[in-house]
């Protein structure tokens, strides 16, 4: 890293830290299921054909759907830090 670069900034306490979009999008899916998103949330990709592909796609290029997505997630770690989050695909 040269002297004019910033920092990368770490996060220690940032809920988010180390977690993927995927895994927020699967652990959302597993506990509540996608219609259950889609009311939370109203988005195409949740309504009409949901799969995590297209939502991941979705999701990624709308900023405001994926600051609500994420917004549940650490809501949820929060209010129930034991429970699971999704299962591992063998």
């Amino acid at each position: 890293m040269s002297e004019g670069e910033p920092k990368p900034q770490q996060h220690p306490r940032d809920p988010l830290h180390g977690v993927t979009l995927e895994t927020i999008l699967r652990t959302l899916q597993e506990r509540h299921g996608w219609e259950e998103m889609g009311r939370k949330i109203r988005v195409r990709c949740f309504n009409e054909n949901p799969s995590i592909k297209s939502s991941l796609t979705f999701l990624r290029k709308t900023p405001w759907a994926r600051e609500r997505v994420e917004a549940w997630y650490i809501y949820e770690k929060r209010r129930f830090p034991d429970a699971p989050g999704p299962k591992e695909s063998a």
